[in-house]
């Protein structure tokens, strides 16, 4: 119990710094470059998720898979962060077109929803038993 503790700590500090940087890439591009949210939120979502990648595995999860089969980890955290694009997609748009609620606000709605998708996705089909 003591490490999914651990584990779940260190996932967040990584997701605090991934969440920065998509919230602050979703609001540049939105605010100062007049970019379509829905797009600013894609494209910040994929640099969010390649750091995401680089500093969980690294620094949270320990793979399950050795180092000739780093490609399937890498397809598979593509498909679970692809998977996690198109639910973060559809809850900024549910909630900004349907209740009409500010883009960030949406933005951090969706962000708590996708976060619970990662850690449970990607704990049960990235991680070992080690």
């Amino acid at each position: 119990m003591r490490r999914v503790i651990d584990q779940v700590f260190k996932f967040g500090i990584v997701g605090v710094i991934a969440a920065a940087i998509d919230f602050g890439i979703l609001f540049i591009l939105t605010s100062f470059f007049d970019v379509f949210y829905l797009l600013s939120a894609a494209i910040a979502y994929i640099v969010s998720t390649a750091f995401n990648y680089i500093a969980s595995m690294r620094y949270v999860f320990v793979s399950k898979y050795d180092k000739t089969e780093k490609n399937k980890e890498l397809l598979i955290f593509l498909v679970l962060s692809l998977i996690g694009l198109g639910i973060n997609e559809f809850f900024m748009w549910f909630f900004v077109e349907k209740y009409n609620i500010y883009y960030i606000l949406a933005k951090v709605i969706a962000t708590v929803i996708v976060m619970a998708w990662n850690f449970i996705t990607r704990k049960f089909f990235l991680e070992g038993n080690s």
